[in-house]
């Protein structure tokens, strides 16, 4: 699985010699991975060592790189002093920055400044330079896609990983370093963490890493350096379009663009309209997958099966046949990708077959017993889109009433609020609005847009602020044959109000209320 290393865009450093460069190493050597101007006449001292790379001056130590990164909410250069205190050596920053950063270097003349036109594009560049270049020491693999990204990377871990092939992960659900399962603060990590990341894994052994790439990773250059192997294109949805996120659909199109500007070669999905869009102009050899369209396609499909006991599917993909536990056309899409995925790097239609007859994921449509009959499914589906899906898809097994519950996270693109909303109202029969994730937003504004988007259907619904009384009400009202949808966190264990994560688990939230509904 190990790749050349002629392709690189920094010159490369070989593992061998990784306990050197993950240790110290010469900021000359280290700033040949970016072009740069020094903030004064030049680098005064070109030989110092440095001891990391970091883009937050809490996590500075003596001899580090604090890389300023201009923010939506605050500058990072007004932290530049406090990585110094912190032992901070080399600044970096955008040459708009300058005159602030000669005023720091003034009062601090044992650092060194560095002026650049990307900030960060740098801070990826000089992680992946200090780190080892820990990408190119192994298959990577990228996957983007308004929605099943999760999905579609864990199917792929698992197949390459009982395949023999050691497989690291970095998703929405956390990472996997080839030894131990991490939380994961975001989709994916910041271009810091991201490097240290990789270098677990190739410490670790990993032979192939696959993960989920996130438009907004793509937009703030998280994974500039890193040259994909395989880029996956699995579907382009109108969410994560709003004040917070991206401007418009051309701009989120353009940064999901990106990947496959940094991809050796592509799998798309031919029946999403944005395939050749999302290729135009990137020179990148792909292949094709689908239901409709295609060359590699699923046949026989049923999607109304269930497989070990729970809802799932069922599809051939040539000869072989597929079972796998996890309703919904959107599982056939998913597996399609990881297979024709899997099977690039040796592994068989078998193989893979085998591997996700017992397929699950926390947080993904997650089946949960009530007690008195009825059922409860919890899902991330924090979109229309993905909403919309689940729901249709539910609906396939005809439950004798189908409850959803749900909120939407606050400083998101507002729009998704009503539109959630009027899907739910027009699939559910009681929809139970609820907050999520509020951030700094007042949780009953959120509901109130949500509640306007329902209105607009002839749903019943009820508002319930507090999210753990919500999921109790859902589950204490469910008779038999109702189907509970608890969509919106999936696996997340924690809820943010105004900067404070307290705990919340959906899981524990629907066995609690499971147990009080027997007492």
């Amino acid at each position: 699985m190990a790749k050349s290393n002629n392709y690189a865009m920094i010159t490369y450093i070989d593992s061998k010699n990784c306990q050197k460069v993950c240790g110290l190493m010469r900021a000359v050597e280290l700033l040949q991975a970016v072009r740069y101007e020094p903030a004064g006449e030049k680098i005064r001292f070109p030989d110092r060592e440095i001891s990391g790379v970091s883009i937050d001056s809490r996590d500075c130590r003596e001899g580090s790189v604090f890389v300023c990164i201009r923010g939506s909410v605050c500058n990072g250069s007004r932290y530049a002093k406090e990585a110094v205190r912190h032992g901070a050596k080399v600044l970096v920053a955008a040459k708009e920055e300058q005159e602030l950063i000669g005023k720091i270097l003034g009062q601090f003349p044992e650092c060194e400044g560095v002026l650049v036109e990307d900030e960060r594009e740098a801070a990826a560049l000089l992680a992946a330079r200090y780190e080892g270049e820990p990408s190119r020491s192994m298959t990577m693999i990228g996957v983007t896609g308004t929605k099943g990204k999760t999905t579609t990377v864990s199917m792929i871990r698992k197949i390459l990983s009982e395949a023999g092939i050691r497989t690291g992960m970095i998703g929405t659900t956390g990472q996997f370093d080839g030894k131990e399962h991490l939380p994961s603060e975001h989709t994916t990590p910041d271009a810091v963490t991201l490097q240290r990341s990789l270098a677990r894994m190739r410490k670790n052994a990993c032979r192939a890493c696959v993960m989920e790439v996130s438009s907004q990773a793509l937009k703030l250059q998280r994974t500039k350096g890193i040259c994909f192997d395989t880029g996956v294109f699995l579907n382009l949805g109108d969410d994560h379009i709003g004040r917070f996120e991206h401007a418009d659909k051309e701009e989120y199109l353009a940064c999901k663009r990106k990947l496959f500007l940094q991809s050796r070669e592509a799998v798309v999905n031919a029946d999403d309209p944005a395939w050749k869009q999302m290729l135009a102009g990137t020179e990148c050899p792909f292949q094709t997958f689908g239901i409709r369209n295609g060359d590699f396609r699923a046949v026989k499909i049923r999607t109304e099966s269930f497989v070990q006991g729970h809802p799932g599917v069922e599809f051939d993909i040539g000869k072989v046949h597929f079972q796998i536990p996890a309703p919904g056309i959107f599982t056939v899409y998913n597996a399609l990708a990881a297979v024709r995925v899997c099977m690039q790097y040796g592994v068989t239609p078998e193989t893979a077959a085998g591997s996700l007859l017992d397929f699950q994921v926390k947080g993904r449509m997650q089946f949960f017993s009530i007690p008195g009959g009825g059922e409860a499914v919890i899902d991330y589906a924090h979109n229309a889109m993905s909403l919309e899906s689940v729901l249709t898809t539910l609906r396939a097994y005809r439950p004798a009433r189908l409850i959803t519950v749900f909120g939407c996270g606050g400083q998101r693109a507002k729009e998704r609020r009503f539109q959630m909303g009027e899907v739910s109202g027009r699939l559910s029969d009681l929809t139970v609005i609820t907050s999520d994730n509020p951030r700094w937003e007042a949780p009953e504004a959120i509901m109130d847009d949500i509640e306007t988007g329902v209105r607009k259907t002839d749903g019943k619904y009820l508002r319930i602020t507090d999210r753990k009384e919500a999921v109790k009400q859902a589950v204490e009202m469910a008779g038999p044959g109702d189907l509970v949808v608890i969509a919106g966190k999936g696996h997340e264990n924690t809820q943010e109000i105004q900067g404070v994560f307290y705990r919340m688990d959906e899981q524990e939230l629907v066995e609690e209320a499971c147990t009080q509904k027997l007492l």
